[in-house]
């Protein structure tokens, strides 16, 4: 019930920010430096999970666990960043001829975005209390997903960098 709550109060706070007054201000911060960084991190957080997927494919329960909790904090990271970005400047607007591409992306990156925070911290919590059964259960759902929102933050990235 935690990770729901979490989870609908993140997405509303995001919400706000990305809709409503920018109400963050960072002295000498570009509109072009957090969406750079964001990329990063979303690239990051691919990678830590495609080697955390492949660690437990081998069984190797210890460096699972580590790159997991590698791949939440750097996704925690992700949202402060998204968060002072979204709160601070207005969204880039794609004006590309790409956008039969860039669309269809997006669109698909942020339902998956907003779906993937309580997965998540349902799967954390699984494996954290032990409860592996239902853990693997939703985590063979979870990864997937999130490293398609990774993967697919890093290319809404590149598509619409011209335009920061």
């Amino acid at each position: 019930m935690a990770a729901w709550v979490l989870s609908a109060l993140l997405l509303a706070i995001i919400a706000f920010l990305y809709l409503g007054p920018k109400l963050i201000v960072v002295a000498g911060l570009s509109s072009s430096t957090l969406p750079k960084v964001n990329a990063c991190l979303n690239a990051a957080c691919a990678l830590v999970l495609i080697a955390a997927w492949r660690a437990i494919l081998r069984k190797n329960i210890r460096l699972h666990k580590r790159l997991m909790l590698t791949a939440v904090a750097i996704s925690a990271l992700f949202l402060a960043s998204y968060v002072v970005q979204h709160g601070s400047f207005p969204s880039a607007k794609y004006g590309g001829h790409l956008g039969w591409l860039y669309y269809p992306v997006l669109i698909s990156h942020i339902i998956l975005a907003a779906a993937i925070v309580p997965m998540v911290l349902i799967t954390l919590v699984r494996a954290l209390s032990n409860r592996f059964d239902k853990h693997r259960k939703i985590a063979r759902w979870t990864l997937p997903l999130w490293l398609y929102v990774s993967v697919t933050g890093v290319a809404v990235y590149l598509l619409c960098a011209p335009y920061y």
